[in-house]
């Protein structure tokens, strides 16, 4: 397994582009199979989650270019509703097929879905969702099969403004016959990008941002080339890591709309932070002030993807801090890295209680999940002395090679590969 090797201590400085949103784009690449023809998308990142979708998608038939930041995909030949088991298991955002193939197909073939180790995530809310719009959901074992003849619109409410589940429902509905209201529907930035990239295919959808969608439904799209939106939470560790490092940073290509909540914490937090346009300026030459309480709650509050980052910060604060985290209860692994490296914290059911220390100190640590990676990568940086981050793959699934990233900022970081084994020696 790869390895990441930080000389902390130095300031983040210069200017860099955001890379695009990895969870724009999974949903929009899944949306594609909706059509029959060839969809080009821009500005998707190179990671192993888009990987991983790419090779499903191939599975299915359909044929997948990804040069640069551009894929395209022609899924003229796609034939399969039948997702892998193995690839499933891989990636969490797999279950984004769901809606797309039951539209295209009639049914689909899914397996539950892996994903980072973050604390349980259901599906029901998908498999009700669509239900409502008229699919039989069968299951054998972990093997879950969605038919529907036809899809008929519907009201849905759903109990829990679920990203995954409001995007499918969304993705079936452009299809079915009739009007399809999702009401308490998540109001994520990646929920209304999905919203253009399917209206710009032919679909009629409105409402994505609030929590009411309406979905009319239209008898077939066209193929469409689209880019996807900057990644927000990439957007969000860099400004950290800027802060948590008493650097200075130019970033381009960001929407600061999409990270105001986190604008607002870090501007708490005594972080200078200036919006224009799409640049964002961060400017942090002081120690960092503690935060009486930050509350982890869906779009448009303070997003539980942010939560182990901003705990590095307050980790340097002066003073205590109180982080509650009300959307995974396995979101706090990272917190006995932390302490590896001199953090205070102590865990009291879905709080942190983080007193803040003057420095952190190189150590070898482990990424448990991909943001708790991202957070022990800027506690590196921060930090007096080498760290090393193992389980990489964790990061690799989010970062668009984290360490040419963070170098390009003038931080010490390299990227450590296994070297194989060739000691085997044959004789002849």
């Amino acid at each position: 397994m790869d390895k990441l090797v930080i000389e902390g201590g130095k300031p983040l400085s210069g200017t860099i582009a955001i890379q695009g949103a990895k969870n724009a784009a999974l949903p929009i690449l899944a949306a594609s199979m909706l059509v029959s023809g060839t969809v080009t998308i821009d500005h998707v990142p190179k990671l192993l989650d888009i990987d991983v979708m790419l090779s499903i998608l191939r599975d299915l038939g359909c044929k997948a270019e990804h040069t640069l930041d551009t894929v395209v995909l022609d899924t003229t030949t796609a034939h399969s509703p039948h997702v892998p088991e193995t690839l499933m298991r891989q990636m969490r955002s797999s279950i984004f097929l769901m809606g797309p193939l039951l539209a295209r197909f009639g049914e689909v073939h899914i397996y539950q879905p892996g994903g980072c180790a973050i604390g349980e995530r259901k599906i029901d809310l998908h498999l009700s969702g669509l239900q409502a719009l008229g699919a039989t959901i069968t299951e054998s074992g972990n093997r879950i099969i969605c038919q529907a003849d036809k899809l008929y619109g519907a009201d849905i409410h759903l109990s829990f403004p679920s990203v995954g589940a409001t995007e499918n429902i969304m993705m079936a509905a452009v299809l079915a016959e009739g009007r399809t209201t999702i009401n308490n529907a998540a109001r994520e930035p990646e929920i209304q990008d999905l919203q253009r990239f399917l209206n710009a295919m032919g679909a009629r959808i409105i409402g994505a941002g609030t929590d009411t969608i309406t979905i009319e439904g239209v008898e077939s799209l066209s193929p469409c080339r689209y880019q996807v939106i900057p990644d927000r939470i990439v957007t969000g560790t860099l400004m950290v890591a800027a802060a948590a490092t008493k650097g200075s940073v130019v970033l381009q290509n960001t929407n600061p709309s999409h990270v105001s909540s986190l604008i607002h914490v870090l501007r708490r937090a005594g972080v200078q932070i200036t919006a224009d346009g799409d640049i964002i300026k961060v400017n942090a030459a002081s120690r960092p002030k503690a935060i009486e309480r930050i509350v982890t709650n869906p779009y448009p509050a303070f997003p539980t993807d942010m939560q182990s980052l901003v705990m590095v910060l307050l980790t340097l604060a002066d003073g205590v801090s109180v982080m509650k985290e009300t959307i995974f209860e396995g979101r706090f692994k990272h917190v006995g890295e932390l302490a590896r490296m001199g953090a205070d914290i102590r865990v009291d059911m879905n709080a942190a209680i983080i007193r803040g220390v003057p420095r952190l100190y190189g150590a070898t640590v482990e990424a448990t999940d991909l943001r708790a990676g991202a957070a022990l990568v800027v506690a590196g940086l921060a930090a007096q002395g080498r760290t090393v981050v193992e389980q990489v793959h964790h990061i690799d699934r989010g970062y668009d090679r984290i360490e040419h990233m963070l170098s390009h900022l003038g931080s010490r970081i390299s990227r450590l590969s296994p070297v194989p084994d060739d000691r085997a020696v044959t004789n002849g």
